[in-house]
């Protein structure tokens, strides 16, 4: 699919790869199976299709449903889980054929509004809880989801795959942005002081975190000569973590931490960026 702005190209490719993914995922599932828990904290398979259902529905601008939460779901705890918890909770007494043909519906049309978008990637657009966002970003976050979430289908059905497909890149980009934030702020590296991510697996790659003498964090590509800290770790177990998949402690057997042993764990601790 071919979109107006070469740089909102990425984010259409890997949006449409993780999307037709996830409609192949959940076609063939029976009722029961829609009911399978996922890594994505509280939700279900239903659940998490029923979120990338109405994610889109705001990308293609229509009116956000009216409804009342009941007052027991304990993992709703903030105004942007409440948010997020709407759509997904008016769609929780759905059967299996209406979600399937919804997800197709929602498909086709924002599939026509991709290909027919003129607007700059500058453009402001709706975000969650009534702010803006430039409609590249918000390109970014829906490919980043997107794939998460095909991710959490993937793990809950038992069908492994797409560690590697374009929205991977994205993922991995987008965490790395909050690396340094993570390093030197959360978790308190030391000023002057470098720590070294080593990922391998289907996306591999070396970055540096260094914190200067404020104590702010910068990333770059180039391997440090004295680390305080190295982080080793496997793609999945790097952005399971990173996305509050899973907790440091169920995949110790997968991290492997050289350096400052207190630092390491603290850096740990912080590393899931996303709810």
């Amino acid at each position: 699919m071919t979109v107006h702005h070469p740089s909102l190209q990425t984010y259409a490719d890997a949006w449409t790869h993780a999307v037709e993914a996830i409609a192949e995922l959940v076609q063939p599932l029976v009722e029961g199976e829609w009911n399978r828990a996922t890594p994505c904290p509280a939700w279900s398979v239903r659940d998490v299709v029923s979120h990338v259902i109405g994610m889109e529905t705001e990308m293609l601008g229509d009116p956000r449903p009216i409804h009342t939460l009941p007052r027991d779901l304990y993992h709703v705890k903030t105004d942007f889980a409440r948010y997020m918890e709407m759509q997904v909770d008016v769609r929780r007494h759905h059967t299996a054929p209406e979600m399937t043909s919804e997800l197709e519906y929602v498909l086709i049309r924002r599939a026509r509004a991709l290909r027919n978008e003129k607007r700059s990637p500058d453009t402001l657009v709706r975000a969650p809880l009534g702010a803006e966002q430039t409609l590249e970003l918000a390109w970014q976050m829906r490919a980043f989801d997107t794939w998460v979430h095909e991710q959490d289908l993937r793990t809950a059905l038992n069908q492994p795959g797409n560690l590697d497909s374009p929205g991977a890149t994205i993922v991995r980009d987008v965490l790395l942005e909050g690396l340094p934030k993570i390093v030197a702020k959360d978790a308190g590296a030391p000023p002057r002081s470098a720590v070294v991510l080593d990922v391998h697996g289907p996306v591999e790659f070396l970055r540096t975190v260094r914190v200067d003498a404020d104590g702010r964090g910068t990333i770059d590509g180039a391997p440090s000569l004295g680390p305080i800290v190295t982080l080793t770790m496997d793609w999945e177990t790097y952005y399971r973590l990173a996305c509050g998949r899973v907790r440091p402690a169920a995949v110790a057997d997968r991290v492997k931490t050289d350096g400052d042993g207190e630092l390491a764990a603290a850096i740990l601790r912080e590393f899931a960026l996303t709810p």
